[in-house]
């Protein structure tokens, strides 16, 4: 049978493989923990990526929104702009048309003839 020293060695040898064992599981870490913190990471990364997504979705449309009101504040200066061109040559018509008339002279040139030289 064994002696007493053999149960000391298999004591020792047991110690020493769970000394061995915890030495692994401390520098490499603990699997169980290991699968347990992996099995929460991919819910965590879904909802992450999801978040990420919809502040990415958010911040398209803040500046899709002040796109479309800077446009709209431009074609509203433009329009104005264009008003007072208008309004500024139509002047400028008159004028030359009352200089034409304090001389005796008739411009010949119909409204026709006015769009006309306006748009080429």
């Amino acid at each position: 049978m064994f002696g007493i020293f053999d149960y000391v060695k298999l004591a020792v040898g047991v110690l020493a493989g769970l000394f061995l064992y915890h030495l692994y599981a401390v520098s490499i870490g603990y699997p169980s923990a290991a699968r347990a913190a992996r099995a929460g990471y991919v819910l965590v990364a879904e909802r992450t990526a999801a978040e990420a997504k919809a502040a990415e979705m958010e911040r398209q449309r803040n500046a899709a929104a002040q796109a479309t009101e800077e446009h709209r504040k431009r074609l509203e200066a433009a329009a104005a702009q264009s008003a007072k061109s208008e309004i500024t040559r139509e002047a400028e018509i008159r004028g030359y048309e009352l200089l034409l008339s304090e001389k005796n002279r008739k411009c010949l040139a119909d409204a026709a003839d006015v769009d006309f030289l306006l748009h080429h």
